[in-house]
């Protein structure tokens, strides 16, 4: 690793060119595993309810939330070690192998192999997770917002589309003898090799590593750096404690997807009630894509907004929306319509929420130890999803949907009273 800090540092025109190059092609990356990931999400919840019941339809979901939390430990160790290209190759190879375990075990009807599969599929979220820090290790700080967006947006190409795509995949499947709802899941498992190939080829040269040599060409920079390298999460939570603006930027993060998946989950379950076998697919997909849409469409905006208005505003507004949704979807009834809306309300605080406080987490921690603050970051958002996925069911199967939705919503108090304190914002690479 001293190579990599003794190396001469690029010129700003070369960061800037760098930084395009790198934009360009984690944003194609990004539409190819935003399909993975959607189309196995697509159908995650039904194929587990017909193998294992609906009582553990959530837990399967959950089970690859906590696989995406559980590999950020890793991944970020790669990251950590050898920058963010490895980081990115290896989680996208552990998602394409849950991809093919979750088929094995459609055909076999094996539930423990179906958990394990699902639990390595959420590498191919880690990884569409990781890409967005990935996009600022070298922006402006300006720009920050606005670039992590783009790189959450581009994932709307391919995951608004991939929904619908997950019927044909699976009659396609179904001709070549596999059972019925394991073809999203071949599909998912093919995408996330095609990222895998492309990343492991391409980003040359490799973001994060450039902007370690950045920082410790810069005289006050430097002894930081040599101090924190391997810093993992033990440390990553102390350089947190220490900056109310990332524990800000984490809880944002952690609390919108909690109250996303929750609600989330459970909602083909819910269109599956009142809708037949022969059109649940169909509808589900068209529901989920206006809920992808709103997680993504819009990202650029927000990170525009982020930019403009400041993290904690966005991050507030993000709530804001997210309470709507809930109130929506949860008065819905059998309105698919308006379970839609709730969906695409959903989605779109999620944006507010993810951009904002990812931005804000990034910018509040040191370049050495920010791949392990990430990855903190990212294991926690991924923990909080698993348990509202994890009881989603559960509460479906003792309650109803609109008790599930008031839920979700009381959730974020925590976060709006986090929010509304004062919360100083660092320059930590200035500073240290």
């Amino acid at each position: 690793m001293a190579t990599d800090l003794t190396a001469a540092a690029p010129t700003r025109p070369d960061v800037a060119s760098i930084q395009r190059r790198t934009l360009r092609l984690l944003f194609g990356t990004q539409i190819i595993g935003g399909i993975g990931v959607t189309i196995g999400i697509a159908v995650g919840a039904l194929l587990a309810a017909r193998i294992a019941g609906t009582a553990v339809a959530g837990l399967a979901q959950s089970a690859g939330v906590v696989g995406a939390a559980l590999l950020a430990i890793p991944v970020t160790r790669i990251m950590t070690g050898h920058g963010r290209r490895p980081g990115l190759v290896f989680a996208y190879l552990v998602g394409a192998a849950g991809g093919v375990l979750v088929v094995v075990a459609a055909a076999t009807r094996w539930v423990p192999l179906l958990f394990l599969g699902m639990l390595l599929f959420g590498g191919g979220t880690a990884a569409n997770l990781q890409a967005r820090y990935t996009a600022v290790d070298l922006a402006e700080p300006a720009r920050r917002g606005r670039q992590l967006s783009v790189i959450v947006w581009a994932t709307t190409i391919g995951a608004v589309a991939a929904p619908n795509f997950a019927a044909l995949a699976d009659r396609t499947t179904h001709r070549w003898g596999l059972p019925t709802l394991a073809g999203p899941f071949a599909f998912s498992a093919a995408a996330f090799l095609l990222a895998a190939v492309v990343l492991l080829v391409l980003l040359r040269p490799d973001p994060l590593l450039t902007a370690r040599r950045l920082a410790a060409a810069g005289p006050v920079a430097a002894p930081a750096t040599s101090a924190r390298r391997g810093a993992g999460m033990r440390a990553a939570w102390q350089v947190v404690r220490e900056r109310p603006a990332a524990r800000l930027g984490i809880a944002a993060v952690a609390v919108g997807h909690l109250v996303m998946v929750a609600v989330m989950s459970m909602t083909p379950v819910r269109l599956g009630e009142y809708h037949a076998d022969a059109d649940v697919l169909r509808v589900v997909g068209i529901v989920l894509s206006v809920h992808i849409a709103g997680m993504y469409a819009f990202s650029p905006v927000v990170g525009w907004l982020t930019d403009r208005l400041g993290r904690r505003a966005v991050i507030l507004g993000g709530v804001g929306v997210l309470l709507a949704a809930c109130a929506v979807a949860g008065t819905a009834g059998h309105h698919t319509p308006g379970l839609s809306v709730g969906l695409a309300l959903l989605g779109l605080g999620w944006s507010g929420t993810m951009v904002a406080g990812s931005t804000l987490l990034s910018e509040s921690v040191p370049t050495d130890v920010r791949p392990s603050v990430q990855g903190l970051s990212d294991l926690t958002m991924g923990l909080a999803g698993a348990g509202a996925a994890a009881l989603s069911g559960f509460v479906m199967r003792v309650t109803d949907y609109p008790t599930l939705t008031l839920l979700a919503a009381i959730a974020t108090v925590p976060l709006v009273a986090l929010a509304l304190r004062r919360v100083p914002v660092r320059v930590p690479d200035e500073e240290e």
